[in-house]
């Protein structure tokens, strides 16, 4: 288990005596109490945007299975058969533009986002419940979703682009706001 001490202040001799005078007489009283008793006040609106991140990558996950899998089957690879060591990514050539895309929108998110996540913790434990942080962090998130709806179905890169540089302007905010609060 592990156990945090907290110090409180216990006086000697009674109560009727203490005042300024005895301070010194003063001596601390440690008790140990669980981490998970600990009540830390954590600002969690601008871990919402996270949490709904996370979520939609392991939607992108399911759709990059449905869209995969069959194409997979229909270009006549056999999963079981395929040769020690080769990866989803070697097989692309045999594969339908937009089940690639999807994959790709998947290998995406695993990337930048991993950025936003510690910053968005960061902003919390320091909280940082403003609105501008708030608003930075759904903004990101909004655009990484239609990133991904753009990615996975039409795929033009300078819409793809735009996208991109918008929500990576949004975390680059709130990295810059998570290191001045923090320093």
């Amino acid at each position: 288990m592990h156990y945090v001490a907290h110090s409180d202040t216990v006086t000697l001799g009674s109560d009727r005596r203490a005042n300024d005078n005895n301070k010194a007489l003063q001596r601390p009283k440690l008790r140990a109490t669980q981490l998970w008793d600990i009540n830390m006040q954590t600002e969690t609106a601008i871990l919402a945007p996270a949490a709904v991140l996370a979520g939609w990558t392991m939607i992108v996950f399911i759709w990059l299975l449905a869209r995969r899998v069959p194409a997979f089957s229909a270009a006549g690879v056999k999963l079981g058969e395929m040769p020690v060591g080769m990866r989803g990514v070697d097989g692309e050539e045999q594969m339908p533009a937009k089940a690639n895309w999807i994959s790709h929108n998947y290998t995406h998110l695993m990337e930048q986002p991993t950025v936003f996540y510690p910053v968005v913790i960061i902003l919390a434990l320091l909280g940082d419940n403003s609105s501008l942080s708030v608003n930075l962090a759904w903004a990101y998130t909004g655009l990484r979703v239609v990133h991904s709806f753009w990615q996975a179905n039409v795929n033009t890169i300078p819409v793809r682009f735009a996208l991109f540089g918008l929500s990576s302007l949004c975390l680059i905010i709130l990295a810059a706001r998570a290191a001045l609060q923090a320093l």
